[in-house]
Formats: structure tokens, sequence, C-alpha cells
């Protein structure tokens, strides 16, 4: 896995848009204007939402990822090593999880999104 991996993940997502917001080859995935997936200019991983805090720290001990440097708790950085399969699960449960949190209205601009 690695930065084009992760983006192509990402690109399938329904209205996701990348941006490099802080300069310097940062990828920010977002979705109605809110980030659920960042690659670094440098680090060797993507950082994700996860639902709590408490699943973050069981995520980190259980050795999937790291603290992600720079944002909340609830969030985790995913090492490049990951199993393609579960990284696009941890990257579509973070788009889900940021996407339900938008205003109704926001939500209703987007495109259909189904976890088939």
């Amino acid at each position: 896995m690695g930065r084009e991996t992760v983006n192509s993940i990402c690109a399938t997502l329904p209205g996701a848009e990348v941006s490099d917001p802080w300069g310097g080859g940062h990828d920010a995935w977002k979705i109605g204007g809110k980030m659920f997936a960042s690659i670094g200019a440098v680090t060797q991983g993507v950082s994700v939402k996860t639902d709590s805090v408490e699943t973050a720290t069981m995520l980190i001990e259980m050795g999937v990822g790291t603290k992600a440097p720079y944002f909340h708790r609830s969030w985790v950085q995913l090492d490049w090593d990951m199993e393609p399969d579960e990284l696009r699960q941890r990257l579509t449960q973070s788009y889900r999880l940021v996407r339900s949190a938008l205003p109704k209205k926001t939500q209703a601009g987007l495109p259909e999104f189904s976890e088939d």
C-alpha cells in the first residue's frame, strides 16, 4: 500500500475531494468540506477518523496503527503495510462517520452512497 493506493480508494467514494490545505504535498480527503483521511507529506501512512477515542486506543494497542500526529485522539494513523481490504474498510468507515455527521442539508446535496 502507498499514497497511490489510498488515493485510488478515496477517489471511489461518492463526493470525496482531495486538496493540499497545508501545502508541501499533503493529501487531505474530504466529504462536504470535512476531512476523513489525510496523508502527510513525509509520513508513511494515512490518518483516519474512528468512532471514538476508545476505538482509536484499541487499534493502537492491537498494533493496527499509531496515534495520528496533529489530530484528535479519535484519529489513528495506519501504516502502509496494511492489507488492502482492511485499508479499504477503515477508509470507508472514516468516510461514513464524517459524512453522517454533516448537516442534513449538506448530506442531501451529496451523491448517493451505498455500502453494498
